[in-house]
C-alpha cells in the first residue's frame, strides 16, 4: 500500500506593523560581521540558518551599509543567540531593501533551534589598507564589490572617528592628508563625507559631490587606537596628579606600575597640559574597585605627543601585583619648566652642543625594538654609530636606555644593514653604567672616520622574534617565539581569527591564517613559552597582544600551535611551485635585471654568494642561467652593496658551461667564512635575444670558421672578428651589449644578422 503525503509550505512577504524592526550583527569582530539579529515587537531574536545562502546575506550587508556579503554562515558560527527565532527559510533574491521583505515562513514561525542561528561576514563599507593592520592605513570604500580610494579632501577628524568606530578600532589618533595613492591609476570616490562624529558607521554620514565634480588626487591616511584617552585620578576626580588610567574602547582601566618610567610620565603630563613629570610614586593613589589592572607596558622616549604613540608590549607580561598601579605627579602647567628634569646632555668631548631638543635612540632593522642598528636622533636628523671600539659595555647602555634588559650580542660591520645620513658617534667608550649612550666618552657629535659599512648594532635580552617552522612550507608551520634568547613554541589556546591575522601579517604571510589540528605532535624538547594570546584589532604585532605570563611549560607539546597563513608557499620556490632554476636566482642592487649582487633561493629564503674563488667563469654561468647573455664582469667586495640574511654559497668553482650555479663545485650550502662585505656580483651583456642571418652573403659549405662579437658602443653598432676581442674587452666600460656569434663565412663577404629586438648589423 502506498501512502501519498502532501506538504504545503506557506511563503509570503511579511507585513510590518507598528514600530519598524531593526537589524544588527552580534559577536563578530566588527559591526559588519556576526550573528544576524532582528528587533521585532520590542524583543531581539535571531534568524534560522535553514536554506540561508549568499543572497540572504547580501541583503543583510546592504541594509547595514556593510558593503557586500563575503560569507553566509550558519550552525551558530558566531555562537548561539537567545530569545525568539524570528525568521526561517528565507528566500531573498539579493535585491530587497530589508531582510524581512524577503519571502519566509512568517514572523516567529520556524522549525529551528539556536544551534542553527544564521550569521554573515560582510566586506564592510570602509577599510584601512597599507598600514600594517586593519586599524591604520589609507581610506577606501566598497563600491559594488570593488574597493575605491577616498581623496584627502574627504576626511575630517569627525569622519575619521566614525571610521574607527565603524571598524571596531577605538578612536582616531591621527589623520594625515595629502599622501600619494597606493595605486596612481585608481579611480577616486566621487563624494565627500560630512560626518558629525556620532554616526554608527561611515555609510550613514551625509555625502555631497566633490566640488566641481573633481576630487583631489591625493590620499588620506587614518590611524586608530584602542587607547582612546588617558587621565590621572585622585580622590575620584581628574587632576595633574594621581593614578594613571587609560580608556580602552570606553572602559577606564588602571595601568600597572611595572616598567612605568619618567619618560612615560612626561608624555602623560604633556598630553594632559600638566607640564612635566616630577615623580612616579607607585600605588600612591590606588583605589580598590575590583577592576583588572592593565598589563600593557609603554616604552616612551619622553618626546611623544600622546601615550599611544609610544611602543607598547603586552605579550607574556606578568600579572600585576595588587595595588601596584602607576601614578604620576606633574608640575601643573606646561610653562612652569622650560627643560624636562630628565633632559639629556651631549656626549663627552662633543663641541656640537644642542640643548634645544633632547636626542632620541632607536634600533632599526632587527625586527624588534630591542635589536637592530643603533640610531640616534640629533639636531633633527637620524644618524648611526660607528663600530670602532664598540663592545658589550656600550651595548649594555643602549639596551638599558631602551628598557630592553641587558645586551646579549654586539654586532658590527652593518650586521643589520647599512644606515643612511649622518654618522653621529664614533669611538664610543662606555663603562656600562651610563644612563644614555651619548653620555659616554666619544669623539663628539659627527666626528668620525667611518662609512656606513661600519654601523654598530646590538641584540638585547628582551629581543623577541617570531617564526613558523616547517621543512617544506614557507608561511606555514609550528609557531615559535624567541624569548630569553631561546626559541620555544606557542600554545594554541584560544588563538582566534584576529590573533592569527596579526601573526600572519607580522610575518609577511598574508592577512589571515588557520590553526591546523591534524598535524601530529612533533618530537624533541623545547619550551612552550606562552599561552592565552588574545590579540585586539588595533594590535599591529604579536608583542602588543595580551596573554598569560611567560612560562617555560605553558602547555603540553600536544597543544603547540601549527599555523597555515594565507600566503603559504613551498620553500623550494620563491613564489608558486613548480619553478625553474632561473627563478631561484636573482641580481639585486644593479642598474638593470642583468647586473647586481648575486642572490640564490635556498631553504625558503634569499641569500648571497661569497666572492672567494669568484671569476668570469662563475659569472658566465649566472648570466646564462638568467638569460642575460654573456658575462662582462665578475665583481667582488660587495660592489653592489652588502646583502643580508644567509650566505648560501662559498668557494664556487664553475667551468663556465654548467646549467645552474649550484651545479658547480662549491662548499656545502650555508657553510662559509665570509661576511656580506664579500658578496659576489656580476655584470651581464643583457637579454640580447637571438640573431639570425637574413641575407646570404656567405657560403657555409666553403667558408672558414670565424667568430664575431656584436658590439654596441655609445649607440653605434658594429661586429668585431675574434682577433679584436681584446679590444672589445678594453671598451667594456662604454659597452652596452656584447654578443658572441660563431659561424662560417667566406672572407670578404658581407653577412647580415638581425636580433629579436630589431637590432641589426653587418660584417664586412
Amino acid at each position: 500500500m502506498i501512502f501519498s503525503v502532501h506538504v504545503f509550505l506557506e511563503f509570503y512577504v511579511l507585513p510590518v506593523l507598528g514600530q519598524s524592526p531593526q537589524l544588527r550583527l552580534m559577536e563578530g569582530n566588527s559591526r559588519c560581521s556576526g550573528r544576524v539579529e532582528i528587533l521585532y515587537r520590542g524583543t531581539w531574536g535571531t534568524v534560522c540558518g535553514y536554506n540561508w545562502d549568499w543572497k540572504d546575506a547580501q541583503v543583510v550587508c546592504r541594509q547595514l551599509g556593510c558593503g557586500v556579503a563575503l560569507e553566509a554562515m550558519y550552525a551558530a558560527h558566531f555562537g548561539k543567540g537567545t530569545g525568539p527565532i524570528w525568521l526561517d527559510n528565507l528566500g531573498c533574491t539579493g535585491y530587497e531593501s530589508h531582510v524581512w521583505k524577503c519571502s519566509s515562513r512568517g514572523w516567529g514561525k520556524h522549525y529551528c533551534t539556536h544551534w542553527n542561528d544564521a550569521g554573515v561576514i560582510c566586506s564592510g563599507f570602509v577599510h584601512l589598507i597599507g598600514g600594517g593592520g586593519p586599524c591604520s592605513g589609507q581610506v577606501e570604500v566598497n563600491s559594488e564589490g570593488h574597493w575605491t580610494p577616498v581623496s584627502s579632501g574627504n576626511i575630517t577628524l569627525p569622519t575619521a572617528q566614525v571610521i574607527c568606530v565603524d571598524l571596531g578600532c577605538g578612536k582616531a589618533v591621527s589623520v594625515l592628508g595629502d599622501v600619494a595613492f597606493r595605486d596612481a591609476e585608481s579611480q577616486v570616490w566621487a563624494e565627500e563625507f560630512q560626518c558629525e562624529g556620532d554616526e554608527p558607521g561611515l555609510w550613514f554620514c551625509p555625502r555631497v559631490s566633490c566640488p566641481g565634480g573633481h576630487c583631489r588626487n591625493r590620499a588620506v591616511q587614518v590611524v586608530c587606537s584602542g587607547y582612546t584617552d588617558v587621565r590621572l585620578l585622585k580622590n575620584g576626580t581628574s587632576h595633574c596628579e594621581g593614578q594613571v588610567e587609560v580608556n580602552i574602547s570606553g572602559d577606564w582601566t588602571a595601568l600597572c606600575a611595572s616598567h612605568w618610567s619618567m619618560a612615560n610620565a612626561n608624555v602623560v603630563c604633556h598630553q594632559l597640559g600638566c607640564g612635566v613629570a616630577i615623580s612616579t610614586p607607585k600605588g600612591a593613589y590606588f583605589v580598590e574597585r575590583g577592576d583588572k589592572i592593565l598589563k600593557d607596558q609603554f616604552h616612551c622616549s619622553g618626546t611623544e605627543s600622546f601615550l599611544w604613540n609610544c611602543p607598547v608590549t603586552a605579550l607574556g607580561n606578568p600579572d600585576c601585583a595588587h595595588g601596584n598601579t602607576a601614578s604620576v605627579i606633574c608640575s601643573g602647567n606646561q610653562t612652569q619648566l622650560s627643560r624636562r628634569p630628565d633632559a639629556l646632555s651631549d656626549p663627552v668631548g662633543s663641541k656640537a652642543a644642542n640643548h634645544s631638543e633632547s636626542p632620541q635612540l632607536r634600533l632599526v632593522g632587527g625586527g624588534s625594538r630591542c635589536a637592530g642598528r643603533v640610531e640616534i636622533l640629533h639636531q633633527g636628523a637620524w644618524g648611526t654609530v660607528c663600530d670602532d671600539d664598540w663592545d658589550l659595555s656600550d651595548a649594555h647602555v643602549v639596551c638599558r636606555q631602551l628598557g630592553c634588559g641587558v645586551a646579549v650580542q654586539v654586532t658590527a660591520s652593518a650586521h643589520f644593514g647599512e644606515g643612511s645620513g649622518l654618522i653621529w658617534l664614533d669611538n664610543v667608550n662606555c663603562t656600562g653604567n651610563e644612563s644614555h649612550v651619548w653620555k659616554c666618552p666619544s669623539g663628539g657629535w659627527g666626528r668620525h672616520n667611518c662609512r656606513h659599512k661600519e654601523d654598530a648594532g646590538v641584540v638585547c635580552s628582551e629581543f623577541l622574534a617570531l617564526r613558523l617552522v616547517s621543512e617544506e612550507q614557507e608561511c606555514a608551520g609550528w609557531l615559535e617565539v624567541l624569548y630569553n634568547h631561546t626559541w620555544g613554541s606557542v600554545c594554541r589556546s584560544p588563538m582566534e581569527a584576529v590573533t592569527l591575522s596579526v601573526i600572519c601579517r607580522q610575518l609577511g604571510c598574508g592577512n589571515s591564517g588557520t590553526l591546523d589540528y591534524s598535524v601530529a605532535a612533533r618530537e624533541g624538547s623545547r619550551p612552550q613559552w606562552v599561552d592565552g594570546i588574545q590579540c585586539r584589532r588595533t594590535d599591529t604585532s604579536l608583542w602588543q597582544c595580551p596573554s598569560d605570563p611567560w612560562k617555560r611549560r605553558s602547555c603540553s607539546p600536544k597543544e603547540e600551535a601549527y599555523i597555515t597563513c594565507a600566503g603559504m608557499r613551498p620553500k623550494s620556490c620563491p613564489a608558486a611551485a613548480p619553478c625553474t632554476d632561473k627563478e631561484k636566482l636573482q641580481l639585486r642592487g644593479g642598474d638593470s635585471t642583468c647586473s647586481g649582487r648575486v642572490e640564490v633561493w635556498h631553504a625558503g629564503s634569499w641569500g648571497t654568494v661569497c666572492d672567494d674563488s669568484w671569476s668570469l667563469a662563475e659569472a658566465e654561468v649566472v648570466c646564462q642561467q638568467l638569460g642575460c647573455g654573456s658575462a662582462l664582469d665578475a665583481l667582488s667586495g660587495a660592489a653592489f652593496g652588502p646583502g643580508n640574511g644567509s650566505i648560501w654559497l662559498d668557494e664556487v668553482q664553475c667551468g663556465g658551461r654548467e646549467s645552474s650555479l649550484w651545479a658547480c663545485a662549491a662548499a656545502p650550502w650555508g657553510q662559509s667564512d665570509c661576511k656580506h662585505e664579500e658578496d659576489a656580483g656580476v655584470r651581464c651583456a643583457g637579454d640580447v635575444g637571438r640573431y639570425d642571418p637574413i641575407t646570404s652573403g656567405c657560403q657555409p659549405s666553403t667558408g672558414i670558421p670565424v667568430s664575431f662579437f656584436f658590439l654596441q658602443v655609445k649607440g653605434q653598432q658594429q661586429f668585431l672578428p675574434s682577433p679584436e676581442v681584446s679590444a672589445a674587452s678594453s671598451l667594456s666600460h662604454v659597452t652596452r651589449e656584447v654578443l658572441k656569434f660563431s659561424g662560417t663565412c667566406t672572407m670578404g663577404s658581407t653577412y647580415f644578422w638581425k636580433n629579436d629586438s630589431g637590432h641589426d648589423g653587418q660584417v664586412l
